[in-house]
């Protein structure tokens, strides 16, 4: 008799545990998510989509995922480690002393050097020749951007006061106004340009 009534305790353990196990995995696995996603989309829609800009009708990116740029139009941004693939975002894990980074970033400064005539190497800022932990930073500083302005500036046929407006009024400043630095989203920025472009902005 004790053994029927140790086996039936057992298997009563064994369901009530069963059950817990469900409810949570409904919970945690069904309902908390769902509720985050309807806050998300009700309070934050721009984010939780993944902060997409749109151009016209169509998705020309993210304003948190780094685009290369090459055009002397643009402003370009930092280097990537992973070709800005979000999917395999991470940094090159390489150490300041290894020769494949070193060469890397003295390739990197070469390019700003040659892109940018007049630039001394003392105002390369190093968010140009070094890239992000992510791979995909989409922002620059406000000093990577301004050694771009005449480069700019002279390829769009624009005054160098007319980009030099445009940075600015594109700063964003430390989070919270204590982390991080000034800084400009790249993309963000040359869509600006473009619009200034479109608009009659640059010089005959």
């Amino acid at each position: 008799m004790s053994g029927e009534k140790r086996e039936r305790g057992v298997l009563g353990h064994l369901a009530t545990a069963f059950r817990l196990a469900v409810v949570f995995a409904v919970i945690a696995g069904l309902i908390y998510p769902l509720v985050l996603t309807g806050i998300g989309q009700l309070l934050f829609p721009f984010q939780a989509n993944g902060s997409l800009i749109v151009e016209n009708g169509q998705v020309v990116g993210s304003a948190l995922i780094g685009q290369s740029f090459t055009s002397p139009r643009y402003f370009q941004g930092r280097p990537s480690a992973t070709g800005y693939l979000a999917d395999a975002s991470s940094a090159s894990n390489l150490g300041p002393t290894n020769p494949s980074l070193i060469a890397q970033v003295s390739q990197a400064l070469g390019q700003v050097l040659a892109a940018n005539p007049g630039v001394a190497v003392t105002q390369v800022p190093v968010d140009l020749v070094e890239s992000s932990d992510s791979g995909v930073d989409p922002d620059i500083s406000i000093q990577a951007a301004l050694i771009q302005v005449p480069r700019v500036a002279r390829a769009n046929h624009l005054g160098r006061a007319q980009v030099l407006a445009l940075v600015v009024s594109q700063e964003r400043g430390r989070f919270l106004g204590l982390f991080g630095s000034p800084h400009v989203n790249v993309l963000e920025l040359n869509l600006k340009l473009e619009a200034l472009v479109r608009g009659g902005g640059g010089q005959s």
